[in-house]
């Protein structure tokens, strides 16, 4: 990111109104940053769509989501210092926002001092922060974008209306968080509630679109001399009434050109038991938003039917095989339990292998491809379009970072 002094103030304006260049303010220790990831790959998939025949499609972010944000820091005096953080997201193919997204998907203030920092607003949820920070599945980028079952565990990776309080110790080997969110009342007695079946996609489009629900938990993750470890803890309560315990435990290793890391991931849904039409559709609306977390392509997903636990385990290798090429390997196994009628309940594999070649620190292009394996109960897919219960992808791009 270039810097430059506090004249720039009109350019960066004039950046931020579409001119395209990358700019930064700073006076003195203060500063603002406008920064960015351009990525688009092409990917071939199997067994796509009602017939199950291929898919090749140009996607705008292969190995990670197209973004720009802008970073604030304001220098307050004796350690202490005002940030804001805000990122959009967007699909590079296209040059449309991303789908089912806030115009922002990360969007919030905050104080940081000596005792640590404390932010509100759209944030990364203290799952996500354990994992990529402990035991990403690859050294160079924390997931692959077209293909992350990991962050299917994650309870949607972001929440908004968040206060997040993150600590650490001054040598940074330990380092923690803690998080709440408000509901602001989008709970079963809003107004806004479905009142019917035909009701819930859209309400679960509009809640998932930077909607509120509460949440409490925390993370605590421990690094010295190439080792990390961590673990966290999420509570999530859905508009519904349903309290999903989402847990994740996992560490990493490197040593010379070896990257090395295994983790651990538990989503349980304790839905009510029905006893009335009403509590039924309370657990259809909060269902359906826990299966979009669980199931879709990018995040290697499949369908959870009536299932209300979910399992993953993961284990890869990453290899710096030059200056320039970074070769990484990831198996994840997936099991989902809890189906009342069983026909849910059943396993999934998912391999993904990249190669990632860096041009210069700002450039690299990737070569990956992915298998997706389920077995078990007859109810489980890949998706309800094609019913396929197996599936291969190939993915190539280029990603920029500015």
């Amino acid at each position: 990111m270039r810097l430059f002094t506090k004249k720039s103030i009109a350019f960066a304006a004039l950046a931020l109104c579409g001119s395209g260049a990358s700019l930064a303010q700073s006076a003195g220790t203060s500063k603002v940053e406008l920064w960015g990831i351009v990525d688009v790959g092409v990917r071939h998939t199997n067994k796509e769509g009602p017939t199950r025949d291929g898919l090749t499609k140009m996607i705008g972010g292969g190995m990670s989501q197209s973004r720009w944000g802008i970073n604030v820091e304001e220098d307050l005096g004796g350690g202490s210092k005002a940030l804001v953080v805000l990122e959009n997201r967007f699909d590079a193919d296209s040059g449309t926002p991303a789908a089912g997204a806030p115009y922002f998907q990360l969007a919030h203030v905050g104080l940081q001092g000596p005792y640590g920092r404390l932010t509100a607003g759209r944030q990364w949820n203290v799952l996500f922060d354990v994992v990529t920070s402990t035991y990403a599945s690859f050294p160079y980028s924390p997931y692959m974008e077209a293909y992350k079952p990991e962050l299917g565990m994650a309870m949607g990776a972001r929440t908004s209306n968040v206060l997040k309080y993150m600590f650490a110790t001054p040598d940074r080997r330990w380092v923690g968080g803690l998080q709440y969110s408000f509901d602001e009342n989008n709970t079963a007695d809003s107004a806004g509630f479905p009142g019917s079946a035909a009701q819930v996609p859209g309400y679960v489009a509009g809640t998932l679109n930077g909607g509120a629900w509460k949440t409490a938990g925390g993370y605590l993750r421990f690094s010295a001399a190439g080792a990390a470890v961590g673990g966290g803890y999420l509570r999530t309560t859905l508009p519904g009434g349903t309290d999903v315990d989402a847990w994740t435990l996992g560490g990493s290793y490197r040593t010379g050109p070896w990257y090395l890391t295994a983790g651990y991931g538990l989503n349980k849904a304790k839905y009510a038991t029905v006893t009335s039409p009403i509590v039924g559709l309370r657990n259809a609306v909060d269902a359906a938003i826990l299966g979009v977390f669980w199931s879709g392509q990018t995040n290697g997903g499949f369908q959870p039917g009536d299932a209300n636990k979910r399992q993953l385990f993961k284990v890869g290798v990453g290899y710096q095989l030059t200056s320039q090429l970074n070769l990484g390997v990831h198996y994840f196994r997936g099991k989902q339990s809890g189906s009342a009628t069983g026909l849910s309940n059943g396993n999934a594999d998912f391999l993904v292998a990249v190669a990632d070649y860096a041009f210069s620190k700002r450039t690299d292009a990737y070569f990956g491809v992915d298998h997706t394996r389920i077995s078990g109960g007859s109810a489980i897919a890949l998706d309800a379009a094609s019913n396929a219960r197996n599936r291969s992808g190939i993915t190539v791009g280029l990603r920029h970072r500015f």
